[in-house]
């Protein structure tokens, strides 16, 4: 049976207690740590961070990668009792200046400096510029650490209080932090176990971007049900695939890119088999063609895909489960999770019938408190107190959904969400273009890649790809967000109330020659 805790703290404590002996993370470099040092290690990390003058209701935000020490740190600001505000590391200093800003971060902690950024500068300009802010900067094996006996009480929760500040990046310019709880992260991580089929001693990856949300609900699956998660700092197909075939991955994650880069390896190599003891294929992020649920489950066995959908601001609504039907598995995204009150509203405002589509709308254990910027959770949420998810998608009659488009303008390549407005904004004061829009187009590794259409500014020279990507760089758009393609057209098209009207212009380059 799953462990349960009131809190994150309480629930490292109560797994270490119940199996202190296994095996709970593996990272890419071969460490390995056990439930009981994975405690005695954040009790150490947060001494050190208590002696920094981190305390209780403090904010913290952090810009790390899936390194063992990182998810040490999730635990240590547990008992602590501080705030955590995880940032993917693909934001860079504008993003996360205003993370910093808005939550009134106290600590911001970074790598130093790395072979694609240097964090640690981006972090000391940050600290710099932003009033009552400290920055620290580390590497594997160089975080804060102190004697435990010099730390004060762990704060008594519930896990009701706001424990954790997720940015996502929307429809708007600037990211939108959603306010989570211990709770909310621990319904999630319950439920998702239970439709994998997690238990103790499977071996999951985990091999999104730990403070991705979906990292915070690994750890506590992990940890709810006594798995071992393997670690990669950053996803490599040349070297990712054989530390999970190694390890004896049970759940290689997390979505479509790293399926087909999965598949891919296991059809060079047909004669072995990578993963014998495999029970499923996790996904979610980004939209799967039904035909690699099937590829997927020929090539391996086990289950096949296991998908779900969801957001930042609620997480896995919905999700499949080892038993459903394959042609279920294939073509959607799974039931309503447990306790999630799920709808579909049609654009008149009334209830979508089974069948029909609609807006979904949800209420769930897993919904955030709301936003960080309350002025938002107006248009977040409608008369009835469902969250808005912007997404449109049919309920069947047997409660499976599929997710059919989205009412959001927003672009997810590699599961990481980009708003087209944030990307226009910057491209639009370009002095070669005269309008712009940013579409998404389907991608077979990406799910989704960002295609920049832009006209171009009379007598001015046409913008180039090299050019683009330079002017955005510079801006301090996050690389993630730099469009991958870029196609011109006279003028933008546009409906009589001055809306862009993107169907047009993704049905007209669909087909577009790209390259990558």
């Amino acid at each position: 049976m799953p462990l349960t805790a009131p809190n994150l703290w309480a629930l490292v404590e109560a797994r270490a207690e119940a199996t202190p002996d296994a095996e709970m993370l593996v990272d890419e470099t071969g460490a390995r740590m056990t439930f009981a040092e994975y405690e005695l290690a954040a009790e150490r990390m947060a001494a050190g961070l208590h002696h920094l003058g981190v305390g209780a209701g403090d904010v913290v935000t952090w810009e790390l990668p899936t390194w063992l020490d990182t998810v040490v740190l999730a635990a240590a600001l547990s008992r602590l009792g501080a705030v955590q505000n995880p940032i993917i590391a693909i934001y860079r200093e504008r993003e996360v200046t205003f993370c910093v800003r808005q939550s009134g971060a106290k600590l911001l902690i970074t790598p130093g400096a790395t072979p694609s950024f240097d964090f640690g500068a981006m972090g000391a300009a940050i600290a710099e510029a932003v009033e009552g802010l400290e920055h620290l900067a580390v590497e594997r094996g160089g975080f804060p650490s102190g004697d435990p006996a010099s730390l004060p009480p762990a704060p008594a929760s519930d896990g009701t209080e706001l424990r954790w500040l997720c940015y996502t990046s929307g429809t708007t310019s600037d990211p939108k932090g959603a306010k989570h709880t211990d709770a909310s992260i621990h319904a999630i991580g319950l439920a998702m176990g239970e439709r994998l089929e997690v238990s103790e001693g499977d071996r999951p990856s985990l091999v999104v971007p730990f403070p991705h949300i979906g990292g915070m609900t690994w750890l506590v699956t992990a940890l709810q049900f006594g798995a071992t998660l393997l670690a990669d700092a950053a996803f490599n197909p040349a070297t990712t695939i054989p530390l999970l075939a190694r390890e004896g991955c049970t759940h290689p994650g997390a979505g479509t890119p790293f399926h087909m880069a999965y598949l891919a390896a296991q059809q060079a190599d047909p004669d072995t088999r990578l993963f014998p003891d495999v029970k499923n294929f996790p996904g979610g992020g980004a939209p799967k063609p039904p035909t690699l649920h099937h590829d997927m489950k020929a090539a391996f066995g086990g289950t096949g895909i296991v998908s779900g959908w969801g957001l930042t601001e609620a997480p896995i609504l919905t999700m499949g489960a080892d038993s459903d039907p394959d042609d279920k598995l294939a073509s959607t995204e799974g039931r309503a999770m447990p306790g999630v009150d799920l709808r579909a509203v049609k654009s008149d405002g009334t209830l979508a019938t089974a069948g029909e589509e609609g807006e979904l709308r949800a209420k769930a254990p897993q919904l955030m408190l709301g936003y960080l910027d309350s002025s938002l959770d107006a248009d977040a949420f409608d008369d009835d107190g469902y969250f808005r998810t912007g997404d449109l998608g049919i309920i069947d009659d047997d409660g499976f959904v599929v997710i059919s488009g989205r009412l959001k303008d927003v672009i997810i390549r590699h599961g990481e969400n980009i708003s087209a407005k944030e990307v226009e904004d910057l491209l639009f004061e370009h002095e070669q273009v005269q309008d712009v829009a940013v579409i998404g187009l389907d991608d077979e590794v990406t799910g989704e890649r960002a295609c920049a259409v832009v006209a171009t500014a009379e007598g001015a020279a046409a913008l180039d790809m090299e050019a683009m990507r330079d002017y955005l760089r510079g801006r301090g758009l996050r690389t993630n967000a730099i469009p991958e393609q870029l196609m011109f057209v006279d003028a933008i098209p546009r409906n009589p109330s001055g809306k862009i009207t993107k169907n047009v212009l993704r049905d007209q380059f669909a087909d577009a020659p790209f390259s990558r």
